[in-house]
């Protein structure tokens, strides 16, 4: 009979539980005996639930404070020498210290603070990592026995896991360092050896295997670095006497499978899902007798129900080859990014708890697949035809296909993606309208949501006031961040976007096509968890969704006010997307829903318009070649829903922590007026790829970290700012943080949006060098 695995569980809770412990533990209103009591709490809840599932393979270490990857710089001492450290144990505080920086008053007066270790996106999904900081002297050591105290943890409560850690090579590779021609791999040698520990540590606990996470083995790698995988595997083969499973996810291994397939491991885990056609690739290949194969075959990214019986026919196409012996069942990747439970959707019906899966539903469908193909009918009819009135629903249902959508996404034509004049014509329509100055200071468009927003919008939800009160309380936040911009100094304000929650969610519960949970969050960064919309069916925006508000704050001033919206790309990336038609044709559909909102934001007097794209770069696939056919369409969504506009009118747009070089021509071809970027925390690095090909619009590079609850200085934003002036022009320069500020209070935002003020009027009255 084939085994069945899990390759991670998501780790906060079906109700945010470690998001509240660990928030509460910054906050000083939960000790550090309460944390890590929370998390024993939730770990044993999760190792129970998929361990009475009847999974073979239980996941440990999968469970994280805050990032997978900050833990394994915990673990072998990757802590960069900024931070306060004794270089033996990284403790909880260090930790969190490397994930949310320091403030002057952490360091007893010592300077202005520790700024947070940089940040970008894991691979194409919407979770963010902490990145490594490496230089060619970095020494590292076993420096947390995490791994080691969470199998001892489960072992006690009777539960066998199997340890998960980030691979030597990925974890190399995903770093980055500020020297020239580094290259991380020459740190291989130095890190084996705390690896090889580790493996001998958890050999003499008990553990008999150990999943590794080598997933930067399905990009495009060189000759040099497929070696250092195999270097690599020979080493640590040797030493414990331990399972070595290694895992792969998020693509296909294409020219990388010989390389992994000839590892000296015990199995080797395959993405059949976003890597559709491996298997096969494999067999053709040639499977070494001692290898087993690990088949990612639910979706670990997507909430459908899977198609069972197609996915029975891949189960017993490897059996036949391989024996049932040498084939594992499981997920695609970590169930990480999937909602935890359905049971805990009480909202949805029961034809739309039919079409979906979540964590828990998705490891009873790799259960019953391995069931079902040792022979065992009678067990798993049931899932198996709720498998197929799942998708015979989907296919059949009228809510689902709107054929007015349809045929208006067939009448696109070239006219709807192109602005009337030149970016040039535009700049100089736009600053005789504007009348901006130079260097001009905005904000990314939110502002705190404070415990009384939340309680006061969740209040209105739960109909305990009436439409009236909430929207004349809503209209007061407006009032005061009008006047808080104000006073400040800023010159393009935002109304602060009080009325909103997530922000694609705000929009999707706006728009036709789409379905929302209660409990369906799932982590995006740290504590940060967000509950992403469910595209269904087909979209369309039946009215205006933030005119109202827009409308209103524009009448509250003189001065400029940015309308601001979620764009197609990022509203597509940051929601569970339907599976039954291309993505680029979902985003078409989105796209016109934005573009009628622009219009009317445009008629109803805002001059600026901010599209945010954060998720544009995430988009991008791993792949090099697969490449320009994303971008196509990525950059045709956007320009379908931007480009009916005046060219008085400023199009704006953002983009998180991203390596832009590889997306720089796409984002010229996106034609907007201004993008502002994440940059503060790479000290302005990103700005290199818009200096290289010397980008012709405007840009506001982020000045401050708006992830880290430190206050800069003003001479610490002037000199971001010079260091942007290095790279362009100043004509091209905007002011602003690195994101919206939701997510910080009013004690942290206000200090800093008058030092981003002051250091640009500074910059302003200097003479340029």
């Amino acid at each position: 009979m084939p085994t069945t695995t899990n390759l991670g569980f998501p780790r906060i809770g079906a109700h945010r539980e470690l998001k509240r412990a660990v928030e509460g533990y910054w906050n000083g209103e939960r000790s550090k005996q309460d944390l890590l009591a929370e998390g024993a709490e939730l770990r044993e809840r999760h190792w129970r639930k998929q361990d009475d599932l009847g999974l073979d393979f239980v996941p440990a270490n999968d469970f994280s404070y805050y990032d997978q990857v900050l833990d394994t710089c915990a673990m072998v001492g990757a802590v960069p020498d900024r931070f306060p450290w004794d270089g033996d144990t990284v403790d909880l505080d260090t930790y969190f210290a490397m994930a949310r920086g320091l403030q002057e008053k952490d360091l007893e007066g010592e300077g202005s603070g520790v700024q947070a270790m940089e940040m970008t996106k894991w691979f194409d999904t919407n979770y963010h990592y902490l990145v490594p900081e490496f230089a060619s002297d970095t020494e590292f050591s076993l420096s947390s026995t995490k791994v080691i105290d969470e199998y001892e943890e489960a072992a006690a409560l009777g539960i066998d896991t199997r340890p998960v850690l980030i691979g030597p090579v990925s974890f190399l590779l995903l770093g980055k360092s500020q020297e020239e021609d580094f290259d991380a791999l020459d740190l291989l040698d130095d890190l084996l050896p705390v690896y090889g520990e580790l493996l001998q540590e958890l050999d003499d606990a008990g553990a008999e295997a150990v999943q590794i996470d080598e997933p930067t083995l399905v990009a495009d790698r060189s000759d040099e670095e497929r070696a250092a995988y195999t270097a690599a595997y020979e080493t640590l083969a040797d030493a414990a006497d331990l399972d070595l499973h290694i895992a792969t996810y998020f693509g296909s291994l294409a020219e990388n499978l010989p390389t992994a397939l000839g590892l000296p491991v015990e199995s080797l885990h395959l993405d059949l899902v976003r890597g559709e056609g491996q298997l096969d690739e494999a067999l053709d290949h040639g499977v070494p007798d001692d290898l087993s194969l690990s088949l990612g075959l639910v979706d670990g990214r997507n909430v459908w129900r899977a198609d069972l019986d197609s996915l029975l026919e891949t189960v017993e196409t490897a059996i036949d080859a391989l024996g049932s012996d040498r084939v594992i069942v499981g997920p695609s990747c970590s169930l990480l990014h999937v909602p935890v439970d359905l049971g805990a959707e009480p909202a949805l019906d029961d034809e739309e708890k039919l079409w979906l899966a979540f964590a828990t539903q998705k490891i009873e469908e790799i259960v019953a697949l391995a069931d079902r193909a040792a022979g065992n009918t009678e067990d798993t009819e049931t899932i198996f035809e709720r498998s197929r009135r799942a998708i015979e629903a989907r296919a059949d249902s009228e809510w689902i296909n709107d054929p007015a959508v349809q045929r208006r996404v067939d009448g696109i034509d070239d006219g709807m993606v192109r602005r009337d004049s030149d970016r040039d014509t535009r700049r100089a329509l736009q600053r005789d309208a504007l009348d901006l100055p130079e260097l001009p200071t905005t904000t990314i468009g939110s502002f705190p949501q404070t415990d009384e927003v939340r309680e006061t919008r969740a209040a209105y939800k739960e109909g305990e006031i009436s439409r009236a009160e909430y929207e004349a309380f809503i209209e007061g936040r407006i009032d005061d961040a009008i006047e808080q911009q104000e006073e400040i100094g800023l010159d393009v304000l935002v109304h602060g976007e009080s009325e909103r929650g997530d922000m694609v969610e705000y929009f999707g519960r706006q728009l036709d096509g789409f379905l929302f949970t209660e409990n369906a969050w799932v982590q995006s960064y740290g504590s940060r968890c967000v509950r992403p919309p469910i595209i269904a069916g087909d979209v369309s925006r039946p009215e205006p969704m933030t005119v109202r508000w827009l409308s209103y704050a524009n009448e509250q001033t003189d001065e400029l006010v940015k309308g601001m919206l979620t764009g197609p790309v990022t509203i597509l990336q940051w929601s569970f997307v339907r599976d039954d038609q291309p993505r680029a044709e979902t985003c078409r559909q989105i796209a016109l829903a934005i573009r009628d909102e622009v219009l009317d934001l445009e008629a109803a007097g805002i001059q600026a318009i901010q599209i945010d794209e954060p998720a544009f770069r995430e988009g991008l696939p791993l792949r090099e070649r697969q490449w320009e056919g994303y971008l196509d369409w990525a950059v045709e969504c956007f320009r379908l829903a931007s480009c009916g506009v005046a060219d008085e009118t400023g199009i704006h747009t953002h983009m998180c922590y991203a390596e832009f070089e590889d997306i720089i021509g796409a984002i010229v071809d996106m034609d907007a007026d201004v993008i502002t970027i994440e940059a503060s925390r790479s000290k302005m690095e990103l700005l290199d790829s818009f200096d290289d090909f010397e980008y012709p619009s405007d840009i506001g590079p982020g000045v401050y970290d708006i992830h880290s609850p430190r206050v800069p200085s003003v001479e610490e934003i002037e000199t971001l700012i010079h260091k942007a002036l290095d790279v362009l022009d100043r004509e091209q320069l905007w002011v602003n943080p690195d994101c919206g500020l939701k997510t910080r209070r009013w004690v942290e935002v206000e200090p800093s949006l008058e030092n981003m003020v002051q250091a640009a009027e500074n910059v302003r009255e200097s003479s340029p060098e």
